[in-house]
């Protein structure tokens, strides 16, 4: 769908009449990101799953400023808004994590429950929004200078040794997620990185302590870096609660689906 500087390439599952959830992939994700959960959940929901600027193949038709949280997040609505979704679920991942919690926080007339998965609110401090964005534009560089798929699967499985992400390299279905990450365009991901990289987001902190939208917030049990935020974010957020997933790091959906699901169907149903 054309909106106003941007082509969103979405999929629309299942029918209006059943609760919708709306999913937001994490970086280097896509439209696929959580197709093995939607399998398991089919009969009691319809989804809604986008690729965000700088994935797949959405395309974004403004300037790089329209790559930002807040240009993607207004961008968003306007896609509900055309889709006649008045209220919806919303369930992130990491990168769609920390767009979903300022969807939440800035639109919350939109949204009935929120599942955050491996999120966090951004930085709060200066400093470190400076040492992030050094870091990024580090790995933006990068994949700017990727030339072959060859190339591209080499950043992948060097991206995937990083400590959040517990043992996923050694997951079955490994090369499956490989090879969907291979989908993308590396300098598109670079604009998404400089753009609504952890660093340039705006900070989310201050703002946790007014939502009033219940929230699950979901860590692996490996991933020690985000059990930390989370943990700090279920404290200045009174409603929000908190899941440790056994057998995942970061990326719990692929790592842990059935748990991912359990927790989806539970935490979703009208009597939680």
């Amino acid at each position: 769908m054309i909106l106003k500087n941007y082509q969103f390439h979405y999929s629309l599952i299942g029918t209006l009449d059943k609760p919708l959830i709306l999913f937001l992939h994490g970086f280097m994700g896509n439209i696929d990101e959580f197709d093995e959960a939607i399998k398991l959940l089919f009969d009691e929901f319809s989804y809604l799953t986008i690729d965000l600027p700088g994935h797949g193949k959405t395309q974004v038709l403004g300037g790089d400023n329209y790559y930002t949280m807040t240009n993607t997040a207004h961008a968003l609505i306007n896609l509900l808004d055309e889709l006649k979704i008045a209220k919806c679920f919303l369930v992130g991942y990491s990168m769609g994590g920390r767009l979903g919690l300022y969807l939440t926080l800035h639109f919350p007339e939109r949204f009935l429950k929120v599942i955050l998965e491996s999120a966090s609110p951004g930085l709060s401090a200066e400093a470190e929004r400076l040492e992030r964005i050094k870091l990024d534009r580090q790995i933006g560089r990068k994949l700017t200078k990727i030339v072959t798929r060859s190339d591209f699967a080499a950043f992948l499985l060097n991206w995937y040794n990083q400590p959040i992400f517990g043992d996923i390299k050694n997951h079955p279905e490994s090369d499956r997620m490989i090879e969907s990450r291979l989908q993308n365009n590396p300098k598109e991901l670079d604009k998404s990185l400089c753009f609504m990289g952890t660093g340039c987001q705006p900070s989310l902190w201050e703002n946790l302590q007014d939502n009033k939208i219940s929230m699950l917030l979901l860590v692996g049990e490996y991933d020690e870096k985000f059990i930390s935020i989370n943990t700090e974010m279920a404290k200045i957020s009174g409603i929000a609660q908190l899941k440790i997933i056994s057998n995942a790091g970061h990326n719990i959906h692929f790592e842990n689906t059935l748990a991912f699901v359990e927790n989806i169907k539970y935490f979703l149903s009208p009597a939680s």
